[in-house]
C-alpha cells in the first residue's frame, strides 16, 4: 500500500484534534432535570484551590489546562490557562492558547475576561453583570443576558444544574443538557478514586466529567474523530 504523503496526514490530523479542543470551550450544554446521587455542590471550604490537568490525545501528551481559584473577601476569583500543542512526523498542525479570569459572587458571574488564539483564530471575551442584566461583549459584537448566569465552570458541580451557560471562549450563551449521574471510579495519580460520572451532550458532541463523592473535579474526556479520545489527567 502506498503511504500517504506529508499534506494529507497533515490534513487528517487537525481535522482529528481541531474539534475536541474547540469543543471543550465551545460546548453548548442543556440541562434537564438532575436525578443525581450525591447532590452536586461547590466546595468553598477552602480560601485557595487548584486544578493542573495534563491533556492527551488518546495517549499523546499535547499539553496543560490549568485553574487557579482563590477567595477575596465575598468574592471568588478564577484565572485558568490552556496550552495545546499537536505535531504529526514533527510538523505542527495546530496550536491552542487560552487564558481566562473569572470574578464570581457565590454561584453568579460577576465578571469575565478571556482570550484565545485557535491556531491563528483570535477569540476575545469581555464581560460585566449590571442591575438588570449581564452584558456580553466579543467578536460578534454585545448582548444582554440574564443577570445570574454561569459560565462552563467545571471545577463549581453547581454547573450542571444550569440551563444555559457562557462559553468563555467565543462568549455565546449556550444551552446544555446533562445526563444523570453514573457511579464510575476513575483512577487519579496511580490510585483508584470512587467517583460520579455525567455526560454533557450538544449535538455532535460529547463531553464526559468526573467528580470525587466529596464533589471535587477529578476528570474530563472527549471523543474525537476517528474514535480518538481527548482526556485530562490531574497532575
Amino acid at each position: 500500500m502506498k503511504p500517504r504523503n506529508e499534506k494529507t496526514l497533515c490534513r487528517v490530523g487537525v481535522r482529528d484534534i481541531r474539534k475536541p479542543i474547540l469543543a471543550l470551550f465551545a460546548a453548548t450544554v442543556i440541562a434537564v432535570t438532575l436525578l443525581v446521587s450525591p447532590r452536586v455542590s461547590a466546595d468553598s471550604a477552602s480560601d485557595a484551590q487548584e486544578w493542573r490537568f495534563r491533556v492527551y490525545l488518546d495517549d499523546k501528551e499535547i499539553g496543560t489546562h490549568e485553574f487557579y481559584l482563590k477567595q477575596q473577601g465575598p468574592e471568588r476569583i478564577l484565572h485558568s490557562t490552556a496550552d495545546f500543542e499537536y505535531k504529526l512526523l514533527f510538523v505542527k498542525l495546530y496550536e491552542y492558547q487560552h487564558e481566562n479570569s473569572e470574578v464570581w459572587q457565590g454561584d453568579c458571574l460577576k465578571q469575565i475576561e478571556s482570550s484565545t488564539d485557535a491556531n491563528g483564530k483570535p477569540f476575545a471575551v469581555s464581560g460585566q453583570r449590571e442591575e438588570q442584566h449581564f452584558v456580553v461583549q466579543n467578536n460578534r459584537g454585545e448582548s444582554a443576558l440574564p443577570p445570574c448566569i454561569m459560565s462552563f465552570a467545571y471545577w463549581n458541580p453547581e454547573f450542571l444544574l444550569q440551563t444555559h451557560l457562557l462559553n468563555s471562549q467565543n462568549g455565546e450563551f449556550l444551552p446544555v443538557n446533562v445526563s444523570p449521574a453514573v457511579f464510575d471510579p476513575l483512577e487519579v495519580r496511580g490510585e483508584t478514586q470512587n467517583a460520579w460520572r455525567y455526560e454533557l451532550l450538544a449535538g455532535e458532541l460529547q463531553l464526559e466529567l468526573w467528580y470525587s463523592e466529596d464533589h471535587r473535579w477529578l476528570g474530563l474526556a472527549s471523543q474525537a474523530e476517528g474514535g480518538r479520545t481527548l482526556r485530562y489527567e490531574l497532575l
